[in-house]
Protein backbone atom coordinates (compact mmCIF):
# COMPACT_ATOMS: atom_id res chain seq x y z
CA UNK A 1 0.00 0.00 0.00
CA UNK A 2 1.09 3.48 -1.45
CA UNK A 3 2.50 5.76 2.08
CA UNK A 4 1.99 9.56 2.32
CA UNK A 5 5.16 11.73 1.13
CA UNK A 6 6.09 15.21 1.68
CA UNK A 7 7.05 17.20 -1.44
CA UNK A 8 10.49 18.78 -1.02
CA UNK A 9 11.04 20.22 -4.08
CA UNK A 10 9.22 22.00 -6.58
CA UNK A 11 6.93 19.83 -9.20
CA UNK A 12 7.02 15.91 -8.32
CA UNK A 13 8.21 14.28 -10.87
CA UNK A 14 6.28 11.46 -13.05
CA UNK A 15 2.78 13.62 -11.48
CA UNK A 16 0.19 14.72 -14.28
CA UNK A 17 -1.56 16.85 -11.56
CA UNK A 18 2.01 18.48 -10.48
CA UNK A 19 2.42 20.94 -13.34
CA UNK A 20 -1.00 21.45 -13.76
CA UNK A 21 -1.68 22.85 -9.90
CA UNK A 22 1.94 24.72 -10.58
CA UNK A 23 0.25 26.32 -13.96
CA UNK A 24 -2.62 27.60 -11.99
CA UNK A 25 -0.17 28.40 -8.92
CA UNK A 26 1.57 31.06 -11.56
CA UNK A 27 -0.88 32.18 -13.54
CA UNK A 28 -0.44 35.77 -12.51
CA UNK A 29 3.03 35.77 -13.13
CA UNK A 30 2.92 38.35 -16.15
CA UNK A 31 0.33 40.52 -15.33
CA UNK A 32 1.82 43.60 -16.27
CA UNK A 33 4.77 42.33 -18.11
CA UNK A 34 5.18 43.67 -21.86
CA UNK A 35 7.17 41.01 -23.00
CA UNK A 36 6.43 37.49 -24.14
CA UNK A 37 6.43 34.95 -21.30
CA UNK A 38 5.91 31.57 -21.99
CA UNK A 39 5.33 28.91 -19.33
CA UNK A 40 5.10 25.50 -18.28
CA UNK A 41 5.33 23.61 -14.84
CA UNK A 42 8.88 25.03 -13.66
CA UNK A 43 10.32 26.32 -16.79
CA UNK A 44 9.44 30.03 -18.02
CA UNK A 45 10.91 31.89 -20.99
CA UNK A 46 11.42 35.45 -21.43
CA UNK A 47 11.75 37.38 -25.25
CA UNK A 48 11.74 40.20 -26.71
CA UNK A 49 13.06 42.26 -29.90
CA UNK A 50 15.57 45.15 -28.50
CA UNK A 51 17.37 47.65 -30.60
CA UNK A 52 18.12 50.63 -28.23
CA UNK A 53 19.77 50.75 -24.81
CA UNK A 54 16.12 52.10 -23.08
CA UNK A 55 14.74 48.48 -24.38
CA UNK A 56 17.68 46.56 -22.76
CA UNK A 57 17.22 48.37 -19.35
CA UNK A 58 13.07 47.53 -20.06
CA UNK A 59 14.28 43.76 -20.57
CA UNK A 60 16.27 44.11 -16.85
CA UNK A 61 12.93 45.62 -15.77
CA UNK A 62 10.40 43.02 -16.79
CA UNK A 63 13.74 40.59 -14.82
CA UNK A 64 13.26 42.50 -11.20
CA UNK A 65 9.42 42.73 -11.80
CA UNK A 66 9.45 38.96 -12.17
CA UNK A 67 11.97 38.49 -9.53
CA UNK A 68 9.75 40.55 -7.04
CA UNK A 69 6.56 38.39 -7.74
CA UNK A 70 8.71 35.58 -6.87
CA UNK A 71 9.80 36.49 -3.18
CA UNK A 72 5.88 37.62 -2.80
CA UNK A 73 4.99 34.11 -4.10
CA UNK A 74 7.39 32.57 -1.94
CA UNK A 75 9.02 30.65 -5.12
CA UNK A 76 12.53 30.96 -6.39
CA UNK A 77 13.79 31.54 -10.09
CA UNK A 78 17.15 28.80 -10.53
CA UNK A 79 19.28 32.19 -11.13
CA UNK A 80 22.47 29.46 -12.33
CA UNK A 81 19.87 28.46 -14.96
CA UNK A 82 18.85 31.98 -16.38
CA UNK A 83 20.28 31.91 -20.28
CA UNK A 84 19.95 34.78 -22.56
CA UNK A 85 20.37 33.89 -26.11
CA UNK A 86 21.25 37.11 -28.18
CA UNK A 87 20.39 37.22 -32.14
CA UNK A 88 21.54 40.14 -34.67
CA UNK A 89 25.28 41.15 -35.71
CA UNK A 90 26.86 43.59 -33.76
CA UNK A 91 24.79 43.30 -30.81
CA UNK A 92 26.20 44.43 -27.33
CA UNK A 93 25.26 40.85 -25.47
CA UNK A 94 24.44 42.70 -22.26
CA UNK A 95 24.23 40.43 -19.65
CA UNK A 96 20.99 40.48 -17.58
CA UNK A 97 20.12 38.53 -14.45
CA UNK A 98 16.66 38.23 -12.44
CA UNK A 99 16.65 40.99 -9.08
CA UNK A 100 20.27 42.63 -10.91
CA UNK A 101 21.07 45.39 -12.39
CA UNK A 102 22.21 45.48 -15.79
CA UNK A 103 26.10 44.85 -16.44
Amino acid sequence: MARWRSVTSSVPWLSVLGPVLLNIFISDIDSGIECTLCKFANDTKLSSVVDMPEEWDAIQGVLNKLEKWAQINIIRFNKAKCKILHLGLGNPQYQHRPGEERT
